[in-house]
């Protein structure tokens, strides 16, 4: 699997980095980001989408990621969207 870095949070330490890759090849964003609280992941998982069972699938995450990387996942979709032209 060959993923395409794209960025990381502007505001990273040494310690945090909130990252986005972009898989072309299974044409998927791939996204680091920070574990949610257990009220945070509860309440995620509390919500229902027509259709949808309740809960988070375990092979399925909730991460957070600060908004001041909008323009980083924004770059990440056009990635996408161009190599699904390709």
């Amino acid at each position: 699997m060959e993923l395409r870095f794209i960025g990381i949070d502007p505001n990273t330490g040494t310690s945090e980095s909130p990252t986005v890759w972009v898989d072309e090849k299974e044409q998927e964003l791939v996204i680091q980001g920070w574990k949610p609280s257990p009220e945070l992941e509860a309440a995620a998982a509390a919500f229902t989408a027509p259709g949808h069972a309740v809960g988070i699938p375990d092979h399925e995450a909730v991460v957070r990621v600060p908004a001041r990387m909008v323009t980083v996942l924004r770059e990440a979709c056009d990635a996408l969207e161009r190599a699904a032209v390709s």
